[in-house]
């Protein structure tokens, strides 16, 4: 599916296999200029050239729907490039990006060699923040968007949503059947999930364009992809609960093959159109998945 002219898709693929058409930036051309996920330290080198070919020579904002290393862990040096440009993230994340140490630190423990790979976050200075209020003034709307995280936005600019990963993941297939996953890390909290999911549907007029960090434009409305991402969010909480309750062994693999045989936006032979080394990733990714849904089963027990 072609971008509109207005709007680029710029991969940021990684050292790694499976690492491609996965992690991007979204540029918007016009007026306002603007970024939405700069991604990691570690691309931001190509995202720069590709700016630059594209003719950008001035942005007025950089957005990040989230302050996660792949979202958010080149701004510093983004703004370094194009020093008219200020920088908007939630305001849970603030310090986090002013101060990035802690952020580091709990990137390394939760994504280990996977942040290496993202790069080390340099810190964004206070004074390159922007607001809500001097967003809207040009046109970007800011939606709370909590449940991949707390510090989660949407944007929303004409009729186009920049929806981070508030609806999961997703993949082109060949086949054009939708390929979709939970993006659930540790600390998931279902309820949010579940209300962000349900604020996203309720917007009026129906945005038809929905850009996602992972991966790509679709143009068929958002509702349905609400719809699809409630379906399996629910329908992955439930089956981890039952497959523990059954046997805590082989938690992974057990899940993993209920799905196939019962998703029909992750299984029922979507999984199985993913070229090799992006089954390769999406594996990787299902241990977080599975890690977050038992987090929000751990604090719902308690």
């Amino acid at each position: 599916m072609a971008n509109p002219p207005d709007l680029f898709l710029i991969d940021l693929p990684q050292d790694q296999p499976g690492f491609r058409n996965f992690l991007s930036a979204w540029l918007v051309v016009g007026d306002p200029c603007f970024v939405v996920d700069p991604g990691p330290a570690s691309t931001v080198p190509l995202l720069i050239d590709s700016l630059r070919r594209l003719g950008v020579a001035r942005l007025d904002v950089v957005l990040a729907t989230h302050i996660h290393l792949d979202h958010s862990g080149g701004a510093a040096e983004l703004l370094e490039a194009f020093p008219e440009a200020r920088f908007h993230c939630h305001a849970l994340g603030r310090e986090h990006v002013i101060s990035p140490a802690k952020l580091w630190q709990g990137s390394l423990k939760v994504l280990g060699d996977v942040a290496r790979m993202y790069g080390e976050p340099r810190p964004v200075p206070a004074e390159r923040f922007t607001d809500d209020e001097a967003l809207l003034a040009i046109g970007i709307g800011v939606i709370d968007a909590p449940g991949h995280a707390a510090h989660h936005h949407c944007y929303l600019h004409d009729d186009c949503l920049f929806v981070g990963e508030a609806l999961g993941t997703r993949q082109s297939l060949p086949s054009g059947r939708p390929y979709l996953r939970p993006a659930t890390p540790p600390r998931f909290f279902l309820d949010q999930a579940l209300s962000t999911i349900e604020r996203l549907a309720a917007l009026d007029p129906e945005p038809r364009r929905v850009a996602f960090a992972h991966h790509g434009l679709v143009e068929d409305g958002v509702r349905q992809w609400c719809a699809r991402a409630r379906e399996q969010l629910l329908r992955w909480v439930s089956s981890v609960q039952t497959l523990q309750t059954e046997s805590k062994e082989n938690l992974e693999e057990r899940l993993f093959e209920h799905l196939m045989a019962t998703d029909p936006f992750y299984g029922l032979g979507a999984f199985d159109e993913l070229e090799d080394e992006l089954k390769f990733r999406e594996l990787h990714f299902l241990r977080n998945t599975l890690s977050g849904i038992l987090s929000t089963l751990e604090a719902s027990a308690t």
